[in-house]
This record gives structure tokens, C-alpha cells and sequence, in this order.
């Protein structure tokens, strides 16, 4: 991709045709024949000798063509030739673009799917190329004629004509089958997107267990298959998940409910074995992590309470030279609890008899001195 030996052949052809120069576009017709002659030949020699035979995610993302690698390669090939009609050449877009275009990869896909006998690889790697051959091709047309290049005469009107039915041709080809292709890719997913919701909200049946479920989508007829173990779903509750299925967007599709023995059901056993297992660990989890937040609230409690710990004779006399009155006296921590929350509160509680009545002013004065004392931020102060 970083050579991009596709690239130069394929601007040449949007140039040529920019320009109205016929040798031109043959001289880049025929370099783009024999790189991707030669590109398609390695790729195809090297997936007959390579031990590797599986599509990986790389090779199946080039097999589905949409309308969206049209937009990529359109604005790729802006990028380009927009980099390539500059007068400072040191730049490092071009390669960039050919990166971002794909013009390899498809070809390798296109190779592979030779080597291995799958036309369907095939024809899709290789319509995604033409795809992104023609956009870029077209991207340079357009920015030539923007940038008013010097254009020759055809040497016919007929000639003018043929070339610009072939450039329609081409881009029709290119923008229609993507399009519809696109269109039936966004179905897919709002399909899969909506049954995930009807699932997820719907499906709460006490005494049975949802082991899996397929979202299949078709444009005839889409079907969302439901594997079910424990107690069987009556006939009443199947049609009543059915009749919730329109507000979800699913009204057109079949809801099919596979339930009872593993045998009668065809339950995946595998796919049971990783349900419950998950759900073993989410659940122990779930009760080590609600432990600890019970040992950390008790950590968290005693290192207060040893913190806070006062001595009661000592408050007792400091508080007789402040107050000679004082004839009773006691302190402790104790937690208070809110009814609109759960979580306990942590008061120092101060009890204090007295020979006569005090002013709001004293008792100030006293709630003050024992925040001071006991480093205490809360104290309820009861007075007799």
C-alpha cells in the first residue's frame, strides 16, 4: 500500500480524461492492466502456497461493498490529486491516501478468494476495487476541470460522445449496486439493533432461562429465534411476546421460540455451559463486591471509633473548671440514622446535667470546647 502501484494508473486515467487526452487514458488503461494483473497473480500464488486458509476479519471486510467506500475513495482521490497538483511535491498524502482508499487489499482479497474457489470473495473484493478506482478516477476528473487544466481536442464530437457515456457508465455501475447494498446493510443492523432491545426489555418469564437468541435479517422475511430452558412458555405468553414485537419495528418479523429438553429444543450445549457460567461468575462477583463494601463500612467504623475513642473522667473535670456547676456528665459515639437514607451518620453524643439553667450563650460555649477537645465535628449536646 505504501508504493501504491495502482494509484498512479488510476489518477492518470482521471487526468487523461480531464484533459481530453486519448493516449493518455489508453497508456494508463494499459499500466492499470498489468499492475493488477500482476497484483491478483501474486496475491492468488500466495494463498495456493500459504498453510493459512481461513478469512480473517481483514479479507471478509472487503468482500461486502457499500456506498460509504464510494464516499472514502471519492474524497481519497480529492486528496490526491489535490496533493499531486501542487507545486511543492514533498508531501506524504498520497501515500496516505492509498492507505485510506484500499487499493491493495481488495486485490489480495480478490486473490484469495481465487485461490481458494469462492466467487462470491471474488466478484465483492473485486467490485470494492473498481469501486475505488472509479471514485478516485472521477475525484481527479473533477478537480482538473476545477483547476482549469490546458484540454485538448477530441478528434471527433463522436469520440467526445463515446468518452462521456463511458464515464457515466462507469459511475452508475459503481454508485447504484453500492447504494443498495449500503441500504440493505443499515436494514440489517436496525434489525439486529431492535431485537437486541425486545430481548433485553421483554423476555422477564420467572422459572426459565434465555440460553441464546439469533437475530437472522431478510428482506422476504427476517426471523428472531429464541432458545429457552426450564419451564415451557405457554402458548398465551409466545403470542403475547409476538403482539410486543410491533413496537419495536419488528412486526414483519418471525418469532420463533425453541424450548424444552436440550434434545427437543436443539439448545446449543456449549452456548448453555458459557451462559451459566457467566452467570456464576457475575453473581460472585456481585456478592464479593457487596462484602467488601460491608468490611471496608465496619474498617471504616472501628478506625473512627478508635480514633474518636474520649475519656469520660477527664471531660468530667475538665468540664467542672469550666463549668463548677455540672453534676452529671457522659460521652459516646453514636450513629444516627436518617430515614431518607441508609447510610448511618456518626454523632458524639453528650449528655450534661447542670445545678442550674444555662444560657443559649453557655451552651455555645460548651458545644464549642467540646468540638475543640474531642476533635469532633458534630455533637448533639443534651442538657437537663
Amino acid at each position: 500500500m505504501l508504493i501504491s502501484p495502482l494509484m498512479g494508473p488510476i489518477m492518470g486515467i482521471g487526468l487523461g480524461i480531464g484533459i481530453n487526452d486519448l493516449m493518455m487514458i489508453q497508456q494508463a488503461l494499459k499500466n492499470l492492466s498489468i499492475a493488477v494483473f500482476i497484483s491478483l497473480l501474486t496475491s492468488t500464488i500466495y494463498f495456493l502456497i500459504s498453510p493459512l486458509h481461513i478469512a480473517q476479519s481483514e479479507l471478509l471486510a472487503r468482500t461486502s461493498p457499500t456506498v460509504w467506500d464510494a464516499f472514502i475513495a471519492f474524497f481519497g482521490g480529492l486528496a490526491g490529486i489535490v496533493a499531486g497538483s501542487r507545486r511543492d511535491k514533498i508531501t506524504n498524502v498520497v501515500p496516505g491516501v492509498a492507505i485510506a482508499t484500499a487499493l491493495m487489499p481488495p486485490i489480495c482479497t480478490a486473490g484469495y478468494g481465487l485461490a481458494s474457489g469462492n466467487l462470491y470473495y471474488f466478484a465483492g473484493a473485486f467490485y470494492l476495487f473498481l469501486i475505488n478506482s472509479v471514485c478516485i478516477s472521477l475525484a481527479t476528473f473533477l478537480i482538473v476541470r476545477f483547476l482549469d487544466y490546458q484540454q485538448k481536442e477530441y478528434p471527433t464530437p463522436e469520440v467526445e460522445r463515446r468518452v462521456r457515456n463511458t464515464i457515466w457508465v462507469a459511475v452508475l455501475i459503481v454508485v447504484v449496486p453500492s447504494s443498495y447494498l449500503g441500504y440493505q446493510i443499515v436494514r440489517k443492523t436496525i434489525f439486529e439493533q431492535n431485537a437486541k432491545r425486545f430481548v433485553a426489555n421483554e423476555f422477564n418469564f420467572d422459572n426459565r432461562q434465555l440460553v441464546s437468541y439469533t437475530a437472522r435479517y431478510n428482506r422476504h422475511q427476517s426471523i428472531l429465534e429464541l432458545s429457552l430452558v426450564g419451564e415451557p412458555l405457554q402458548k398465551d405468553s409466545i403470542n403475547l411476546l409476538r403482539a410486543k414485537l410491533l413496537p419495536y419495528g419488528l412486526a414483519d418479523a418471525q418469532l420463533v421460540v425453541k424450548q424444552g429438553s436440550f434434545k427437543d429444543a436443539e439448545i446449543d450445549v456449549d452456548a448453555l455451559k458459557n451462559t451459566v457460567t457467566d452467570q456464576v461468575i457475575k453473581y460472585s462477583q456481585s456478592s464479593i463486591a457487596r462484602k467488601d463494601h460491608i468490611i471496608d463500612s465496619l474498617r471504616r467504623y472501628i478506625d473512627l471509633t478508635q480514633s474518636a475513642h474520649i475519656s469520660v473522667p477527664d471531660l468530667r473535670n475538665e468540664l467542672k473548671t469550666l463549668m463548677p456547676d455540672v453534676q452529671t456528665f457522659t460521652a459516646a459515639q453514636s450513629l444516627v440514622m436518617n430515614r431518607n437514607s441508609t447510610r448511618p451518620d456518626t454523632v458524639m453524643l453528650v449528655y450534661a446535667r447542670f445545678s442550674r439553667k444555662h444560657t443559649q450563650a453557655e451552651r455555645q460555649r460548651i458545644e464549642k470546647w467540646l468540638q475543640s477537645r474531642t476533635k469532633s465535628k458534630r455533637i448533639k449536646l443534651l442538657v437537663e
